[in-house]
């Protein structure tokens, strides 16, 4: 499991390595070109089953840790589907892996 750890704040918000590896690139995208957005995820069961948001800002700092060492190989219709969210009014929403793909 992988932490995005945000800002000096350092909240921590878990994601599997692959998951994050994703979400990593979109924000990384989003960011680079200067462009803030929200960042919305369902918590786990043990957080209470809400749901929490993050304003990403490029001059906020975000560190991405992956428990593993192996970086995965990049499923591009999540890129796409997670993408399309972040491009969004609502903001980038975590979206589970397409099955489909």
């Amino acid at each position: 499991m992988g932490k995005l750890i945000y800002g000096s704040s350092g909240i921590e918000v878990v994601f599997d390595d692959r998951a994050l590896a994703h979400l990593q690139i979109v924000v990384g995208n989003k960011l680079r070109r200067r462009e803030s957005f929200f960042f919305s995820w369902k918590d786990d069961a043990e957080m209470g089953s809400g749901r929490s948001s993050l304003w990403l800002d490029p001059s906020i700092p975000l560190y991405f840790k992956y428990f593993g060492s192996k970086v995965p190989v990049v499923n591009r219709a999540w890129i796409q589907v997670l993408a399309d969210s972040a491009n969004s009014g609502a903001g980038l929403h975590y979206i589970p892996e397409p099955t489909d793909s």
